[in-house]
């Protein structure tokens, strides 16, 4: 044992394992294989936005709403659900795995209507928000879904996706989604891919403002999708981001989840309370699976469970608290479709600006799609290279694929907009 003591004894054992040698040396890491990943396309945006000094600059790049000052814009009735909140002092305990249960019945009404008889035979999970419930949901797909692995995405679809349902054991595919000739939707395209999806996949669909696109399928379209799916016995996932800030209308933006649990598609459903409630950074969302009965919903709830409990353990409640108390106060929920509906139509106010902007401007292209277009962003049917130029030439910052965040626009800068647009694509 003395022996070990010695320089003389370690350096010895170094020469003889070049795996203890590499440990002992003393620059070494265990992470030295890790290479530096790709940046995130729109942290990039925000940070190359923040180094330009022009003031005219535009940030068109981040997904969050912003007032027709440009400022980040908290609802009135957050605010007083905070204060509401607030007096009743309560305790900071954990919530259960599920989340809170007050939270989870109204997000499921919320999105299938208070009298709707699928909520006896659901169940809904609170979740880290939009991409918490996505991911729960890939998770219990990858370990209970008995058909194919495959997840069928529009194309394109919210960059996000990918990730989240690779990471979480699936395989990716995609369906024919937007039509670049006329920035609108390949109904036709979609169609044709979805007939010969094979049984039992599952297919991913936007319920309402598509992202990236603003897409969205006409209602006689919907029903044309659901009957295919239907005769395909497709797994349906709706991702439901952003029900009243599309339109404006609760009910108008959930028309097709609903219309398709009419029609007998036991679905699954995420949901997002960042944009229609600005609650953002309290990451509050819903994962729902609808059941063929009361016990099965029971069974696929304790399987909820068992998958959340290693991720997180439980949800955040703050945020929880706050939508509660939003949809289950007669005052508060009032003041939320008001606010709600003008979000939504100050983005549909500043697209039709935009698009006139363009026409004054001189533009011979047709703009109509930036009006046709809903929700929070639009497919500019720019190309890279005239992203290339907007940015340099006017400051104006966005993805290479030519969506923007209608967010970022406001009645003071859409000219300018409109002029640098003009600018480029003449």
């Amino acid at each position: 044992m003395a022996l070990l003591k010695t320089n003389k004894v370690i350096y010895c054992l170094g020469n003889i394992s070049p795996s203890l040698g590499v440990l002992s040396t003393r620059n070494s890491s265990w992470w030295g294989g890790v290479q530096m990943g790709p940046p995130d396309p729109i942290l990039g945006v925000s940070e190359a936005f923040k180094r330009d000094t022009n003031p005219k600059k535009m940030n068109l790049g981040v997904g969050a709403y912003r007032d027709d000052k440009g400022k980040p814009f908290v609802l009135s009735c957050v605010r007083k659900a905070e204060a509401i909140i607030t007096t009743k002092q309560m305790d900071k305990e954990y919530l259960g795995i599920g989340g809170l249960a007050e939270f989870s019945k109204s997000c499921a009404q919320l999105a299938f209507g208070a009298d709707n008889e699928v909520l006896n035979r659901s169940i809904t999970v609170q979740t880290i928000s939009g991409t918490g419930s996505l991911r729960v949901g890939a998770n219990f797909l990858a370990r209970f879904h008995g058909g194919p692995r495959d997840v069928y995405l529009p194309k394109p679809s919210w960059g996000n996706h990918t990730p989240i349902f690779r990471d979480g054991g699936m395989q990716l595919k995609a369906y024919r989604y937007y039509d670049p000739s006329s920035c609108g939707f390949d109904f036709k395209g979609a169609l044709d891919d979805i007939s010969k999806i094979p049984e039992h996949s599952v297919i991913m669909l936007h319920a309402c403002a598509h992202n990236p696109t603003g897409v969205d399928p006409k209602p006689e379209e919907w029903k044309e999708i659901s009957d295919i799916v239907k005769k395909r016995n497709l797994l349906v996932f709706f991702d439901m981001a952003y029900q009243g800030f599309a339109s404006g209308d609760i009910d108008r933006d959930a028309w097709a989840v609903r219309y398709f649990i009419e029609q007998g598609h036991n679905i699954l459903l995420s949901q997002s309370f960042a944009k229609n409630m600005g609650l953002y950074g309290e990451r509050v969302g819903g994962f729902t699976v609808v059941c063929n009965d009361t016990e099965e919903a029971k069974r696929v709830e304790s399987q909820l469970k068992i998958l959340i409990r290693p991720i997180y353990s439980n949800p955040p409640m703050n945020g929880a608290r706050i939508a509660a108390t939003i949809l289950n106060t007669p005052d508060l929920r009032s003041l939320w479709l008001e606010e709600v509906h003008g979000m939504a139509n100050r983005i549909i106010k500043m697209r039709e600006q935009l698009a006139a902007g363009l026409k004054n401007e001189g533009s011979s292209h047709n703009w109509q799609h930036v009006i046709d277009q809903i929700g929070m962003f639009c497919f500019t049917g720019l190309k890279p290279e005239q992203v290339e130029r907007l940015t340099k030439e006017f400051s104006v910052y966005m993805t290479k694929d030519g969506r923007i965040s209608m967010a970022g626009v406001t009645s003071g800068n859409v000219g300018y907009l409109a002029h640098g647009i003009h600018a480029v694509t003449k």
